[in-house]
């Protein structure tokens, strides 16, 4: 499927999969009433916009599948995960805050913890094998076959019949059907799903052969033809049965079934009600999949338990304790000061400290300037605060070297990504030159550079990233160095988020995560009608009465014409070749724009965890954005009864307080140290 704001959103995620921030509150607006007799039946409505649309929504036989079709389900790739995995065991992570909702579309619903009900569990026709050398291959899903026809731009797949959603019902055509009613619905309230799925934009037919047999056309020959098809993701149409113009409070504590391993159960749910301290997924016992190739070592925990914690030293404090069972380790100061190699726990083999380099586009942390809002809309002051960033500083002070500079919107897609760009380097001199353009001439008496109006030259800079709060910091005192002002705000990541999302932001701190894909997206974060409403008038001018559009990724606000033609052909080529050559120009305008300011890279990700958690021989994935994304690890529970035996002190003592320090010296180990380095997909030099 392909998901708004790319699949994670990053703000505040601290050390991947283990302590997440999400997008929520704790306010009870569970919504009641909704019960049979005042349900809405929205099939007589589906079947008649299928009939409206019958280009786009068709129903063949399967005589009418063309011959000489090469089926394949790519058996001859490796499997995932290791067969010495074992089911069972709880997994215990954090989550910074409550999710607002458990729908996955829709207003609030893009949080972080939507992975655990979509992104990472529920089932796509096929998936993206993330452990192979070379090109982008693809294992089955719900589809347990396919082929592709690049000639007519059509992927065909037939079903597994033993598919089935959580609740029990067969997965079908229909419900791949009714996944493109839904995204194009008004109901749903959310423009980006009705943007991408809408009729004729990028798909321009599904078919039905058969209730396991189907077809999908898109409008053009893309080059990743069979990854914008296979990787979309069944929807249940009886579970949405209720559809209408509540969608938003129907559904709104409704957790949709599922084809992957984990559920909420009905009684999960009714006790959220009352007490959001935490939220618990449970494994699918009867799971269809759970003896396929490709699934069966993985989603191993019986239970995933996610408890909320509402600031990343206190988790880490969890952690220690051995409350959490892993703790993501990529802030510095954690791995050097707070959990050195050295330390007793990881000195006497209690806890594991693992580094992995992964091969994949990065996130795009940065700061994010609305050129909408006054002032910023001058291209001399956003260069300006380019070379007022001292983000070298942040890389050898904050990160201590660890991390490298970022200098595209798009770094990580091999030759797609622009050669030559480099992010503007710290220059105060040259940062004040441009200040000057824009009339910011004088230094006011605290330092701050103001115009002939008496304004200063000061903007809000806010970030949901708590855990990255002495990155801004530095920021922001190096910045007074060329006459500006950066004031710091922030917020809880959800506010922060809503605030993005509405354009009120001056300039945003924020890292969104994209998708392992052959080429970068441009359109939703960059093109103008993800900016403006009407944006511009049948002249191709800019349109004086345009008002800024909200809920979408195009956070700079930015509305170029060129960029905007640019991106129309780009989403359009079949060619390679010219959509490279198409990248490179955008992002030479991007730079030229200079309304993102590239912040900085972690080519890999590091993992604490307690010897209890245990990892394939080779770790993790290529594709692996984050340790849990695979679900790869187990829980071995004699290890974890023989740790508690070791870290009880004449078995006094039955919870883990030594990891804090307190009598560890008295609580030697036979445990093997334990501190790796995966790095067979490093790419990046450091």
């Amino acid at each position: 499927m392909m998901e708004k704001a790319t699949q994670r959103i990053w703000q505040g995620l601290v050390g991947g999969s283990v302590l997440l921030v999400l997008s929520g509150c704790c306010r009870d607006d569970r919504p009641g009433g909704f019960g049979a007799a005042d349900a809405p039946d929205v099939f007589p409505e589906i079947e008649a916009y299928y009939a409206e649309h019958s280009d786009f929504f068709r129903f063949r036989t399967l005589d009418d599948i063309p011959d000489g079709l090469e089926w394949t389900d790519n058996s001859h790739l490796p499997d995932l995960g290791s067969p010495e995995a074992v089911k069972g065991g709880i997994q215990r992570g954090a989550m910074g805050d409550f999710p607002r909702t458990l729908r996955v579309v829709g207003p609030e619903a893009n949080s972080a913890f939507r992975r655990f009900i979509l992104d990472d569990i529920l089932v796509a026709l096929a998936h993206l094998h993330p452990n192979v050398e070379g090109g982008h291959q693809r294992f089955p899903g719900v589809a347990r076959e396919w082929a592709v026809d690049y000639e007519n731009r059509t992927v065909y797949a037939r079903l597994n019949p033993e598919a089935r959603w959580s609740d029990g019902v067969p997965v079908t055509v229909d419900d791949v059907m009714f996944m493109f009613f839904f995204y194009q619905s008004a109901y749903i309230r959310d423009p980006w799903y009705n943007n991408w799925y809408g009729i004729g934009i990028n798909y321009t037919n599904i078919t039905k052969y058969d209730d396991h047999t189907l077809s999908m056309t898109m409008r053009e020959a893309r080059p990743d033809l069979e990854h914008r098809i296979l990787n979309l993701r069944p929807l249940p149409k009886h579970f949405f049965r209720e559809m209408g113009d509540d969608y938003i409070q129907r559904y709104q504590w409704r957790f949709m079934p599922t084809t992957g391993a984990y559920v909420i159960t009905d009684e999960e749910i009714e006790r959220i009600r009352f007490n959001r301290d935490r939220i618990t997924l449970t494994r699918l016992k009867d799971w269809w999949a759970k003896d396929l190739k490709y699934w069966r070592n993985r989603f191993n925990a019986d239970e995933i338990r996610l408890r909320v914690i509402r600031d990343t030293p206190k988790a880490f404090e969890a952690f220690l304790l051995g409350q959490l069972d892993m703790f993501g380790m990529n802030l510095t100061e954690y791995n050097y000061d707070m959990l050195p190699d050295d330390h007793p726990l990881v000195r006497d083999g209690f806890i594991h400290k693992t580094t992995f380099y992964n091969d994949i586009p990065r996130p795009t942390w940065g700061l994010w300037i609305n050129s909408s809002m006054p002032l910023l809309s001058n291209n001399d002051i956003r260069k300006g605060i380019h070379y007022a960033c001292n983000f070298q500083q942040v890389l050898d002070q904050f990160f201590r070297g660890d991390y490298i500079r970022m200098n595209t919107t798009a770094d990580g897609y091999g030759d797609m990504t622009h050669p030559d760009i480099r992010a503007r380097p710290f220059d105060p001199d040259r940062a004040m030159e441009y200040f000057a353009k824009a009339g910011f001439t004088r230094r006011g008496p605290d330092g701050i550079l103001v115009n002939e109006r008496g304004q200063r030259l000061s903007f809000s800079l806010s970030s949901g990233a708590q855990a990255f709060r002495g990155v801004l910091s530095i920021l922001r005192q190096e910045a007074r160095k060329a006459g500006l002002e950066l004031r710091i705000e922030i917020l809880d990541p959800s506010a922060n988020w809503l605030k993005v999302q509405e354009k009120n932001h001056d300039i945003a701190f924020v890292g969104l995560n994209v998708s392992v894909e052959l080429y970068p997206r441009y359109w939703e974060t960059y093109h103008s009608v993800n900016a403006y409403h009407d944006a511009w008038l049948e002249d191709g001018s800019p349109n004086p009465d345009r008002r800024v559009r909200t809920q979408t990724n195009n956070m700079q606000v930015i509305a170029i014409r060129e960029l905007d033609e640019l991106i129309e052909r780009y989403d359009e080529s079949d060619s390679l070749d010219e959509m490279r050559e198409l990248a490179h120009r955008m992002e030479e305008i991007l730079h030229e724009d200079a309304s993102f300011v590239p912040g900085f890279v972690f080519p890999k990700f590091r993992l604490a965890y307690w010897r209890w958690v245990r990892w394939p021989d080779d770790f993790n994935a290529r594709f692996a954005r984050d340790p849990g994304e695979y679900y790869l690890h187990w829980f071995d529970t004699e290890r974890r009864e023989e740790t508690e035996l070791a870290v009880r002190p004449g078995g006094r003592l039955a919870r883990f307080i030594p990891g804090i320090g307190r009598g560890v010296e008295e609580v030697p180990s036979n445990f093997p140290k334990k501190v790796q380095t995966f790095d067979q997909w490093k790419v990046v030099a450091e």
